[in-house]
């Protein structure tokens, strides 16, 4: 794994590689892959961030914001329809099938709603700061759903490392960023029971020494 990150981004995030992620990431898209990366080394958290108002409308998602979206990393949302044909078999005795279809029918909505917060190529990336941790399967399911139709080829996830809480309960903000919320653990959880399908993916999580002064 050491081979593919910045060395100095082991201080303060830890990484862990679904399907091999990383390998895609690093091989096939070095351009995307080092944007992140870039993001990742110039992220700064402070105090009066984690004070502020929690969910993912607070200052630390807008700090993705900046560096990406200037970089062309875009907010995608997929829709679409699923047509069905029956194929009748000719007869009895043969083994093929009309060419025509003898009806066909269309699901409306089949693929509806899903968006991704970053998109660039065929890469994904979301952060998830302080949301309800069922919003990883909104994540996943959308991450499965994009590399299904072939839009992605990997995604990127980020979220909290555990071992924020310890400035959290300093904080006495504890509450605020409770056990149900999005952190590394309901992630993992997830991803070890391959909720994200067939996508490989990589998911990062920010450790407490990213927030200065601490």
């Amino acid at each position: 794994m050491q081979k593919y990150i910045n060395p100095t981004l082991f201080e303060k995030f830890e990484f862990y590689n679904y399907g091999h992620a990383l390998e895609i990431l690093s091989e096939a898209f070095p351009a995307e892959w080092g944007e992140i990366q870039n993001c990742l080394s110039n992220l700064s958290i402070t105090k009066t961030d984690l004070l502020s108002a929690g969910g993912n409308e607070s200052e630390i998602p807008k700090k993705f914001d900046d560096i990406l979206y200037p970089n062309g990393w875009k907010e995608i949302r997929i829709s679409g329809n699923l047509e069905v044909n029956l194929f009748q078999r000719l007869n009895q005795k043969s083994r093929k099938f009309l060419d025509v279809p003898i009806d066909t029918f269309i699901i409306n909505g089949y693929i509806d709603g899903h968006n991704i917060d970053f998109v660039k190529n065929k890469v994904a990336f979301d952060l998830e700061w302080n949301s309800k941790d069922q919003t990883f399967d909104r994540d996943l399911l959308a991450m499965r759903t994009y590399f299904d139709c072939g839009i992605i080829d990997v995604g990127i996830i980020v979220t909290r490392a555990e071992d924020l809480v310890d400035i959290f309960k300093d904080l006495k903000i504890n509450s605020k960023y409770g056990a149900s919320t999005t952190h590394m653990d309901k992630l993992i959880y997830r991803l070890d029971s391959r909720r994200n399908g067939g996508c490989p993916i990589l998911a990062i999580g920010i450790k407490k020494t990213v927030v200065e002064e601490y």
